[in-house]
């Protein structure tokens, strides 16, 4: 780059690098635990910070009332997310630990185990080598806005804080029926989980503190510190009801630690719009060109332009634009790559729909140096798509475009002069949706992080999905779960 030239142009492949690889997260980051950490070389401190390449590594709290499922909903997601999961009893158990011994010796004498100990304990395990590389799950901690506090003050900031929420009166059924495996600590329940095995029946135990009085006690105590709890975690809390079946409350805990916080890096919308004729694509990019500024582009549309306003691609593109010939890919990514590269896309963004049609275009647009951040296929039904478009006309006075079904002419003056345009025939629509699915596959291939679009609904509903994904970042990506088929 040259300073001296005005203005001074970023190359869009720095934006693209820096969005891939999180170039702006990870410098966040750094400060972030330098600030917190203060250490004394710092160069070392970040040599190291960065050789760990842990900061995507997950970073839960459960918290919840008695019986809610915190300890069910944890331990699934250590299993799923191969993280390792915490809790209070667990922390008391390290003979090692010289903390978790004087954690102890308070708990022997029946007094409450100060809350700077416990933040203590807690810093203390995650700092070790499997909390630091594959991430915790922390449960039923912190159980007061103190302990909160002190969480964050010691750096052990979550990232995802889950919150089980039920009624009284389940969680109190709940809890008269858990069941305690005193082998292993494994809890059952004599109505939800009761194990078939007769000689696990026979190590069950009724743990102590889940009679009707002293669930009602704890449940009130709960209900008391969680308002301050939730007031410290306010942007990465989420509420989720655990009445419902297991996997039901599992999924949805699952997504929410998968999504991503909103980053405060700059962001330039890339948007490539993909699906068959008729599913929309041009309207939806026209709202998002009115809604966010970006640059709508056409390829349909930039190539007829081209013929109309540029002489030297008149002779070049113009007899396949009038014959419905594909223009030989050569011609179209010069154009295409011409307006993709001006000033106004590389400032605003852009969101591309026309092309690419297949994975040859798909590759030669990549080469280019110009990789959409977000890829959206639109899908609908083919006969909807047929119906779309089959029963499309215009009115060749007005310009004026008419739908038999969703749109009809207002008057029988106008009904009668309606032509319909010789691409919008039935035979031509199928073969266009043919030539579609023929290619779907390979480029949802080539394109990772393809979002599908349910497009056959109302156009603002799909346009707010469109845009909720376009707004926040993509979810983490999770290894298959190997339990599943």
């Amino acid at each position: 780059m040259d300073a001296t030239t005005k203005p001074l142009r970023i190359p869009p492949e720095m934006a693209v690098y820096a969005e891939e690889h999180g170039v702006f997260e990870i410098i966040q980051k750094m400060v972030e635990k330098l600030l917190v950490d203060r250490p004394e070389d710092t160069i070392q401190y970040l040599i190291d910070h960065l050789r760990n390449n842990n900061d995507d590594a997950p970073r839960i709290v459960i918290l919840g009332p008695p019986a809610s499922g915190k300890h069910t909903m944890a331990t699934l997601l250590g299993k799923r997310l191969n993280a390792t999961h915490i809790t209070p009893e667990n922390l008391l158990s390290n003979d090692v630990s010289l903390l978790a011994k004087t954690a102890l010796s308070y708990k022997h004498k029946g007094q409450e185990i100060p809350n700077e100990l416990w933040t203590q304990l807690i810093r203390e395990r995650l700092s070790e080598v499997d909390c630091v590389k594959r991430g915790w799950i922390l449960e039923g901690f912190p159980r007061t806005r103190e302990q909160a506090l002190m969480l964050q003050m010691n750096g052990s900031t979550p990232d995802h804080v889950v919150v089980l929420d039920a009624p009284d009166i389940v969680l109190i059924e709940r809890n008269m029926g858990k069941r305690i495996d005193r082998r292993n600590g494994e809890v059952y329940h004599t109505t939800f989980d009761w194990p078939d095995d007769p000689e696990i029946q026979k190590n069950l135990v009724e743990p102590e503190g889940i009679s009707e009085e002293e669930t009602g006690q704890k449940l009130l105590e709960y209900h008391r510190n969680i308002p301050g709890i939730l007031r410290t975690f306010q942007k990465v809390h989420k509420q989720i009801n655990a009445d419902q079946p297991c996997m039901d409350v599992f999924s949805q805990v699952l997504t929410f630690v998968l999504s991503k916080p909103r980053s405060a890096a700059p962001h330039t919308p890339r948007v490539l719009m993909y699906g068959p004729p008729g599913s929309g694509c041009t309207l939806q990019a026209a709202l998002l060109a009115q809604k966010y500024g970006v640059i709508n582009i056409s390829c349909g549309q930039l190539l007829k332009e081209a013929v109309a306003n540029e002489k030297k691609y008149e002779e070049m593109i113009a007899p396949y634009i009038e014959n419905s010939q594909q223009v030989p890919n050569t011609f179209v990514l010069k154009i295409l790559t011409e307006r993709l590269g001006r000033l106004d896309s590389s400032t605003y963004g852009w969101v591309l729909h026309g092309f690419p049609r297949d994975t040859e275009q798909a590759a030669l647009l990549s080469d280019a140096g110009f990789q959409p951040n977000r890829v959206f296929f639109m899908d609908i039904p083919d006969d909807v798509a047929v119906e779309r478009l089959s029963y499309r006309v215009t009115d060749p006075v007005s310009g004026e475009r008419y739908h038999a079904i969703y749109k009809p002419a207002p008057s029988t003056e106008v009904h009668q002069r309606l032509q319909k345009n010789p691409k919008d025939a039935e035979e031509s629509v199928q073969a266009k949706l043919d030539m579609y699915h023929a290619n779907m596959e390979d480029l949802e291939e080539f394109y990772q992080n393809v979002i599908h679009v349910n497009a056959d609904q109302d156009p603002y509903t799909v346009f707010e999905f469109i845009e909720s994904c376009i707004v926040n970042p993509l979810p983490k990506s999770v290894p298959e779960d190997p339990a599943s088929p």
